[in-house]
């Protein structure tokens, strides 16, 4: 056995494998009604609604009416099979015979497009929902960019290389403002010329270069952490008196502002130096209280800790006024449209990604991920709800941007077909449409492969 796979955290893995199966699971059935609820109102006979794909056996499965609704074994998708149509199943023995009233193939161009387009419609309504009902229950929460008080720490020393520093406050990428913190990361993954940023009260244009994403890609940081975080002061919000430092004379609100002779004011300068320490070690610290400095000398607990808890929420930063922290809950009628602004925006998001993606000289595809990242986006200590169905929108957000595409198998080949047919007034070939589903499948079976293998062995990454 791989003695790796005992330093593991499976109850954490355990608890994003169940988030991300119920979320696919979602996301499956609801896009699948979507075909399934359209065929039916053309009366279209639908054979088969499946969750997950049913090579050789089903988990279960029974038959209602003219369809058998069932859960397959190998969680890739999901499908309902509608007569008459060319489709994932490849049953071509039933295309041999004359055209039925109730097969996909007797039905005029635009209710096999409406059919088609089903899915991928449901799913873009889901998002909106789901992003409304986040708004109503939880709320929109913002920070905002021109709040950062102390500007952005960079956890990576690749923001260094690029030129910025601890302390910038980032202002636009590519000449557009930022007005939100949580948007300044994916801007600047994205960017395409340069980030401009204001440093010790002078503006500066940092220049970008166009392989940012493989550069982090590269030194595995995508996944290991936030990799820029707001910059904050070490404040102290509780400490144990039991501890040394307690006795030394450190209280809640002290702010530790120097470790023997090196400045700390804020944590990124503490934990660089506290990371040199260890238990039992002496140091002397510089604190400010209430204006005043006050020299303490203490001993480390395990660890090399000095034993004191830095502040935990966004409310409490707001609170000792570091940043603002806004909450804004939305009534029935006012979340839905602010859903859509939100999902478009995420959207966009995506789409600048996937462009990102598309061109070599980025780097991007390095990081494109499967099954493994897909999970690892979910919460492993608790079930965050929240966090969730934030999730879960984003997902129903790509699984329709990609169904779109005009790949055959997918439902934007259908869709690509349907309307060159409507257009020219000539009907595709059936065998012709069965090698493009064929050519389709090999396509989106060689990325998923290639997708997964980035994942565990990083084949992007040329490891």
């Amino acid at each position: 056995m791989d003695i790796t796979l005992l330093a593991i955290n499976w109850p954490s893995v355990g608890l994003k494998v169940a988030q991300l199966l119920l979320s696919l699971s979602i996301l499956v059935i609801l896009h699948e009604f979507g075909h399934y609820i359209t065929a039916k109102w053309f009366k279209c006979r639908v054979e088969k609604f499946y969750l997950f794909f049913d090579p050789w056996f089903s988990i279960f499965k029974k038959k209602i009416g003219d369809t058998v609704y069932g859960i397959g074994w190998l969680p890739l998708g999901g499908y309902v099979k509608i007569s008459g149509m060319v489709d994932e199943s490849m049953d071509k023995e039933s295309l041999k015979l004359p055209p039925q009233s109730w097969e996909f193939r007797s039905k005029p161009a635009w209710q096999r497009l409406i059919i088609m387009l089903g899915g991928v419609t449901v799913n873009i309504l889901l998002a909106f929902v789901i992003y409304a009902g986040i708004l109503m229950t939880w709320g929109e929460k913002k920070i905002p960019a021109s709040s950062l008080k102390h500007g952005i720490t960079f956890n990576d020393s690749l923001f260094n290389d690029l030129g910025f520093k601890n302390g910038d406050k980032v202002l636009a990428v590519d000449g557009k403002p930022v007005v939100e913190y949580t948007d300044i990361l994916k801007k600047i993954l994205v960017v395409n010329n340069n980030v401009t940023v204001e440093r010790e009260g002078k503006v500066t244009v940092l220049n970008m270069p166009v392989d940012l994403i493989g550069k982090l890609v590269e030194k595995k940081k995508l996944a290991d952490g936030p990799l820029i975080s707001p910059r904050i002061p070490v404040i102290i919000s509780e400490i144990r008196d039991t501890s040394f430092a307690y006795k030394a004379g450190l209280r809640k609100g002290d702010l530790i502002v120097g470790v023997d002779t090196v400045q700390t004011k804020f944590y990124d300068q503490f934990d660089a130096v506290m990371k040199k320490q260890k238990k039992g070690d002496t140091i002397n610290l510089i604190v400010k209280r209430n204006d005043s400095l006050i020299n303490l000398t203490t001993t480390l607990i395990a660890g090399g800790k000095i034993g004191f808890s830095r502040p935990s929420s966004h409310e409490e930063y707001d609170s000792l006024g570091i940043y603002k922290y806004e909450v804004k809950k939305y009534g029935f009628f006012a979340a839905f449209p602010a859903g859509v602004k939100r999902a478009g925006k995420e959207l966009q998001f995506y789409i600048d990604q996937f462009k990102k993606i598309l061109s070599p000289s980025t780097g991007a595809y390095k990081g494109v991920g499967g099954f493994k990242a897909m999970g690892s986006v979910f919460s492993g200590s608790e079930w965050d709800w929240e966090h969730f169905w934030t999730i879960t929108a984003f997902f129903s957000i790509v699984l329709a941007f990609m169904n779109l595409l005009p790949i055959p198998a997918l439902d934007g080949g259908h869709v690509l077909f349907t309307l060159g047919e409507m257009i020219t007034g000539r009907k595709p070939n059936e065998k012709f449409l069965e090698y493009a589903q064929i050519v389709g499948m090999v396509i989106l079976l060689a990325l998923m492969l290639y997708a997964n293998g980035n994942d565990w062995f990083g084949w992007g990454k040329g490891k």
